[in-house]
């Protein structure tokens, strides 16, 4: 609720003797963070082991300096206290880097304004040295606290603050409290002793120089509960960056803050904050950025929206396409705060408790330059979960985490989706919110405006623990899939397949994928394989609201690994079309028999990078012989394709799981094909080959590529071709957040130079292909462009000029089209995106190749 002007005065001004000069001072520089954020919401609450799988899978992206986990909706019992008393007192845990400091803190520091109702001392699990820490982790105490009658009323007087809220009045003593302990026992350039972790309500932060998994393990909290967590891998780029103090996440009163990124104006935020008599007391970039959000929330009383809104200005052609009334907010917004506004790129994932109106929160923001990966994620069913991280192999593994522990969970999401900072559509902004008490809590989630996003209805679980239910036509299929699987062209077969999903249950569905495993048999392990993926590959229609996509999906993924576990393994055998290898018989590879063609290769267990992952195994494989491989498990691997050399063409991999970063990068020559998503830096100074994709890509797809055809099914995310030169031939069937093609110099695309295709199409949740509400939403269409082209599906003619820099929009004519159409033509193969069916037809009327596509190209 806004506060009224009177008491937002009275109320910083309480803060002025808080202010401390020194803590503006200059401090160490510290190197720009790569780093892994994840967070997740739950309308149950679930063990911290949920939040140890992902960190773990975003291992690399820290360093051991710094890691944390913050926790939300809390479980009561195990915290040995009453709902009550969760809900109405001050949970304040004070790291004791001085253990010895403990009597000293809490007489001089606690005690004096706050009635202590239960007080505990975490142990620690383990030894950190078992764990590889160098530094022992702080102690840990725990305080349940309310602020003492006398000292409230004083602190309320003393600053005139008769006239606000109770509960408000005494936030702010304990925040004030707060900073006195640390400014006592912990101050920036004196001796460190003390220092709070946190202090809302029914939330927790633990942090150690270290992983955030360590975090887990020494604290012990695999089995405590909550139903928001988040967790941060690296130490922060701005500030103490070797002591626990200056590792996320941050508390301001009643949220945790973690955050991936670099502020360039962490000086200009921190003076801002000074004006009202808040100083950052940690100095780092994450502090001044959660204290900037507790400042709009609670002091001022900014909505959600408004608070987005001053972190992550609406600028350019998104604030044009505001309605006035917003336009006229906003101006008024941006006048108070623009200053203010972290400037540099940057990812928020923010837990908020709000225990007066029995609620919690998960909120992430993402800066108008999305320069950081992000992903979004949300399932629902019998239970619902939202997740965030800074990739999607990390909601993922949460997913698969989850779904091992408690059937209610399943290990794919029902949508998975990339924010675009400053959107005039959804702001770039997305919270979950919890709502309900005990039991009864129901997740919802939002856009930056309140707009709902919701997952698509249906049926969401079927039990593997029963025979499928074969059609009635069992006998004939089966005996169709005996006839089919000695042909090559298996499209009829899946076409014929999928059209009966429509009428079918979710066991009958099931059936078709059991008896093709069933029946795969060695010689027909290639089709079998081929069938199954096209089947998870395509989206067909399950009919109106009856099974959830994403039950069809994992379906056909649990299919498929049943496939190809059953493949001989290459210790054991020779002789088949098929031999794999896993982690524990990477030992055993060896070269091809004379009727072996594939190598299966589980990742499960290997190595996210170096000499010992999988990618390098491939290489090896490749060295000895091999050429067709299929690679399965993944659980976030990088390099995938990467090291095999110039001439490749042979070489073929098919990728199943969920891949992680720089896949086919610098590939030369060789066919991949993703079968989903992959993640960021896909393609990167890509020289030659083929790339599928099956889904959408994350940031900087083909940086610096130099030639190479890539086909993607879905969506890339922000700044795709960025400084691509050369003969790269790119179709992207979805669109891309923004930077498209910035600092293109592909040449002349009719004299062998490069071109994007966007189609700017969606799947609806019946699998049809439909026009996205603009094919390009973005402000920097083809920036700095010196040479290629981009044609872009906009019958709509919604592309203006105001989207390009230094590129002009031109009519396709004849010459173009019989340019592109090939690469359409194989986009149909890859895809089933007809080009007469769904690219050439508009609101149900063909329309000429000419006026359908535009062509941008660079000014001369």
């Amino acid at each position: 609720m806004s506060q009224s002007r009177d008491l937002v005065a009275r109320l910083l001004a309480s803060r002025r003797r808080l202010v401390d000069d020194e803590a503006l001072a200059t401090h160490k520089a510290a190197e720009e963070g790569g780093c892994g954020v994840v967070g997740f919401a739950s309308s149950v609450p679930v063990g911290g082991r949920h939040i140890f799988e992902p960190s773990i899978q975003m291992h690399n992206r820290g360093n051991g300096k710094g890691g944390g986990i913050a926790a939300a909706g809390l479980v009561p019992e195990q915290l040995g206290v009453d709902a009550a008393t969760l809900r109405d007192c001050y949970l304040l845990q004070i790291a004791l880097l001085d253990p010895k400091a403990e009597a000293e803190v809490e007489r001089e520091s606690v005690s004096p304004e706050l009635r202590i109702e239960h007080k505990q001392r975490i142990e620690a699990a383990m030894d950190h040295r078992d764990l590889g820490l160098e530094a022992r982790p702080p102690d840990v105490v725990r305080y349940f606290v309310r602020a003492k009658d006398g000292a409230l009323q004083r602190f309320s007087e003393s600053n005139r603050l008769e006239d606000g809220a109770a509960r408000a009045i005494e936030d702010e003593l304990v925040f004030q409290n707060s900073r006195r302990l640390n400014a006592r026992f912990y101050a920036p350039h004196g001796a460190k002793r003390a220092f709070v972790l946190s202090h809302a309500r029914d939330l927790m932060i633990f942090k150690i120089i270290g992983y955030a998994e360590q975090v887990v393990q020494y604290y012990g909290l695999d089995d405590v509960q909550a139903r928001i967590w988040i967790a941060h891998q690296r130490f922060p780029t701005k500030g103490r960056v070797w002591h626990p103090g200056g590792s996320h996440p941050f508390i301001g009163m009643n949220e945790a803050l973690v955050h991936n990124g670099d502020f360039a104006n962490y000086y200009g935020i921190a003076e801002t904050l000074r004006q009202h008599n808040t100083t950052p007391q940690f100095l780092t970039d994450t502090e001044v950025s959660v204290l900037l959000f507790d400042l709009l929330h609670r002091v001022y009383g900014y909505p959600l929206e408004y608070i987005v809104e001053s972190l992550a200005p609406t600028t350019e052609l998104d604030f044009e396409r505001l309605d006035d009334d917003k336009k006229a907010a906003y101006r008024a917004i941006q006048a108070a705060h623009m200053h203010g506004s972290p400037d540099g790129p940057w990812l928020f994932i923010i837990a908020r408790s709000a225990p007066d109106e029995h609620e919690s929160q998960l909120l992430g923001i993402t800066d108008t330059s999305m320069l950081r990966p992000q992903v979004f994620a949300l399932q629902e069913g019998d239970v619902s979960i939202g997740l965030i991280a800074s990739e999607k192999q990390a909601i993922d593994a949460t997913l698969r985490s989850l779904a091992a522990s408690d059937a209610r969970f399943r290990p794919i999401a029902d949508r998975y989706w990339s924010a675009r900072g400053g959107s005039h559509t959804d702001g770039g902004a997305f919270a979950f919110t919890l709502k309900g008490n005990d039991d009864d809590v129901a997740l919802r989630c939002t856009d930056k405006f309140g707009g709902e996003i919701a997952a698509p209805a249906g049926q969401w679980s079927y039990d593997a623990s029963h025979p499928a239910e074969p059609p009635a036509d069992a006998a004939a299929l089966t005996a169709e899939i005996e006839r089919f699987r000695g042909r090559d062209d298996r499209s009829s077969f899946i076409e014929a397949s999928g059209s009966r999903f429509s009428v079918w249950s979710i066991e009958q569905i099931r059936w078709l994928a059991d008896e093709l495993v069933r029946i795969s048999g060695p010689p027909h392990f290639d089709w079998t394989l081929a069938v199954l993926a096209a089947l998870a590959d395509r989206r067909f229609d399950l009919g109106c609201d009856r099974i959830k996509p994403a039950l069809v999906l994992q379906l056909f993924y649990e299919a498929i690994d049943r496939l190809l576990d059953s493949v001989p393994s290459l210790a054991a055998d020779a002789g088949h079309r098929a031999g794999r290898i896993d982690c524990n018989t990477r030992d055993s590879l060896r070269s091809p028999c004379a009727a072996e063609t594939t190598l299966v290769v589980c990742a499960r267990g290997f190595a996210p990078e170096g000499e010992d992952c999988d990618a390098r195994l491939l290489v090896h494989a490749y060295e000895l012989g091999w050429r067709r491989f299929v690679l399965y498990g993944l659980s976030g691997q990088r390099f995938t394709g990467c090291g095999f050399g110039a001439q490749s063409d042979e070489v073929r991999i098919d990728v199943l799981g969920s891949s992680g970063d720089y896949l086919a990068s610098g590939i030369d020559g060789l066919h991949i094909e993703v079968h989903g998503s992959a993640q960021d830096q896909v393609g990167q100074i890509m020289k030659r080959g083929t790339l599928v994709v099956h889904g959408d890509v994350g940031q900087t797809l083909l940086y610096g590529a130099k030639g190479g055809e890539v086909y993607v099914l879905g969506n890339a995310a922000g700044r795709p071709l960025i400084n691509a030169t050369g003969r790269p031939r790119v179709v992207i069937n979805g669109t891309c957040l923004d930077f498209l093609a910035e600092s293109f110099m592909a040449g002349d695309p009719h004299q062998d130079g490069g071109f994007v295709i966007v189609n700017g199409l969606e799947r609806d949740d019946r699998g049809r292909f439909r026009e996205q509400p603009t094919p390009y939403p973005g402000s920097n269409l083809f920036s700095l462009a010196s040479g290629g082209a981009i044609y872009v599906r906009d019958p709509h003619r919604k592309l203006v000029d105001e989207q390009l820099n230094a590129g002009q929009l031109a009519s396709l004519d004849e010459e173009d089209w019989a340019l592109i159409l090939p690469y359409l033509q194989q986009n149909e193969q890859h895809f089933g995106i007809g080009i007469e069916r769904d690219l050439l037809t508009v609101d149900g009327a063909p329309m000429a190749p000419t006026a359908c596509y535009r062509k941008i190209t660079p000014l001369r």
